[in-house]
């Protein structure tokens, strides 16, 4: 007996004619979605006859037997299997002897034929693997023999050795005409560089300066910090420096962490709006294995919730993880494919489609979605700066800058602006620049919401709330030399130190925030940069 199923799903399960047992065989995939397995660009012609590549893009499995290659309908059966520095013959492959082939692993087939013609060529893979069972994997690629110029590499820790380095520079003066001079010059070792950048040639030296200390008062960030900015803007130091004076003649920056959560959104695609309503009720009812599964991925991650939207036949679950002191973007995706692939293999109904990512964690760009719901942390800057500070340090009254606030917020809401704010952005790059972070995120962590009003004792009253500010202290750029050396200005490099560092940045950006405000109330905008920012 089988049970009915759709043509197109990928959940379509075959059952054991023992229903009652409910043994699970296999998984059939669409062809759609097993092709994402083959690595295109991958058939070339080498010595031992054709090549091409697999990667497991799916979840954690077993390589069970491989039954044969079909290469333009011509089977063979003689195929090597090379995983890394492991050789395999396909005959030696077997339930009893499988290999390991976990998410992200890459297997090179070689097929014992004569070389092939230039053009496209199609490719058929029969192999056995658990759990998935049997695959039948049918591809086109093609094989060009036109040579393309490339940067020179490596492979492996040579692709940072000196002379793989020399040989990139050589590699753009020759080919640029362009005469390297700085760009080969830094103190940092390459080696260090290994999975912060590939095809490393040198290092793009940007001007670092020092404003405050900053004076915060936050729950995590506490005392007076000297705070690194890297920029190649003139006046932007200077005017950062000038808030954050007006912050310590106050008593400082209260700084407080709202909200903390990383996001990924995988979209599910179903046949209709009832089977993709029908689904989304069935991950909520098993919404603690999900969590689960998830968790079991990371010492770190936590999943706090998973917020289900539907459109259509789409169903988009945004899972919000806290990420400790790391950033999380990687975290977060390996725990969410993770709860997906056990919400695919263990859905009683049919998903046609799935993609890790349905673009609802807006990733590097500024949404409404994480303006309201956050990505990162949500954290807040606020300061009582007293009347006088106002008026003889920065040179305008506090009605002026409210009533300015007043209408540079009108003009932000009518061209459709993600803040309020005057520029935000600037102190947050070149905090991210200096410390170690992604510059990308900027995208999101510049959106924000600035709000001043008079005191009763007639005092300004400003706070500025960045509601998807995206910054760590552990992993990714943090440990870089001269990023590590930033962070421990401010005590922030390592774990422990994520949300310190989050409320410092929300601080400084507060302190540019109110002294740009205040250049341009008392028209003093234009004539800073002609004093300082003027490199001509």
């Amino acid at each position: 007996m089988v049970i009915p199923r759709p043509d197109n799903g990928i959940l379509k399960r075959v059952y054991s004619n023992l229903l009652s047992t409910r043994e699970f065989v296999g998984i059939e995939f669409p062809d759609r979605i097993l092709r994402r397995l083959y690595t295109y660009g991958s058939l070339e012609n080498v010595d031992d006859g054709v090549k091409f590549e697999i990667k497991n893009r799916l979840r954690d499995a077993h390589l069970t037997g491989v039954d044969y290659v079909e290469i333009d309908g011509e089977r063979y059966g003689n195929v090597t299997m090379y995983f890394e520095d492991d050789e395999y013959p396909s005959e030696e492959v077997s339930e009893d002897n499988p290999i390991e082939f976990p998410v992200g692993r890459t297997v090179t087939a070689v097929v014992d034929r004569p070389h092939l013609n230039e053009g496209e060529h199609d490719i058929r893979v029969k192999f056995d693997t658990d759990p998935f069972g049997g695959l039948d994997l049918r591809v086109t690629d093609s094989i060009s023999e036109d040579e393309i110029t490339g940067i020179p590499r490596r492979e492996g820790d040579e692709n940072f050795s000196d002379e793989a380095i020399e040989e990139r520079q050589e590699f753009i003066e020759k080919t640029t005409g362009a005469e390297l001079e700085h760009v080969p010059g830094y103190s940092i070792d390459p080696d260090d560089t290994e999975g912060n950048i590939e095809n490393f040639v040198g290092a793009a030296q940007i001007p670092l300066g020092i404003a405050g200390p900053l004076k915060i008062n936050g729950e995590h960030a506490q005392g007076e910090f000297p705070i690194p900015l890297a920029t190649s803007e003139g006046t932007l130091v200077a005017s950062y420096n000038r808030g954050m004076k007006a912050i310590n003649m106050s008593g400082g920056a209260e700084c407080t962490v709202l909200q903390d959560r990383m996001n990924r959104a995988p979209a599910f695609v179903f046949d209709s709006a009832r089977e993709a309503r029908e689904f989304r009720d069935w991950v909520f009812e098993n919404y603690g294995t999900v969590k689960d599964e998830a968790e079991e991925t990371s010492s770190v991650a936590e999943l706090e919730s998973i917020e289900p939207y539907t459109l259509s036949r789409f169903v988009y679950l945004r899972f919000n993880f806290r990420t400790g002191d790391a950033a999380g973007q990687n975290m977060v995706g390996k725990a969410t494919f993770a709860a997906c692939n056990w919400i695919l293999e263990n859905f009683p109904g049919y998903v046609e489609n799935f993609y890790l990512e349905g673009n609802m964690a807006t990733d590097k760009k500024a949404s409404q979605i994480n303006t309201l719901r956050t990505r990162g942390k949500t954290v807040t800057a606020e300061a009582v700066i007293d009347r006088k500070v106002v008026v003889r340090h920065l040179g305008a009254e506090p009605e002026s800058l409210v009533h300015h606030g007043d209408v540079g917020t009108m003009g932000a809401y009518m061209a459709g602006a993600n803040n309020n704010g005057a520029h935000l952005a600037n102190g947050v790059t070149a905090m991210f620049i200096a410390c170690g972070q992604d510059v990308a995120n900027v995208a999101e962590s510049s959106a924000g919401f600035v709000h001043s009003e008079i005191t009763e004792s007639d005092d300004l009253y400003v706070s500025l709330t960045i509601p998807s500010l995206i910054v760590a202290t552990y992993g990714g750029g943090t440990g870089l030399p001269t990023q590590r050396e930033c962070l421990e200005m401010l005590g922030c490099h390592g774990s422990g130190n994520v949300r310190k560092f989050a409320e410092i940045v929300a601080g400084v950006c507060l302190a540019g925030e109110l002294s740009l405000a205040s250049a341009i109330s008392a028209s003093d905008w234009v004539t800073s940069h002609e004093a300082l920012g003027r490199n001509r």
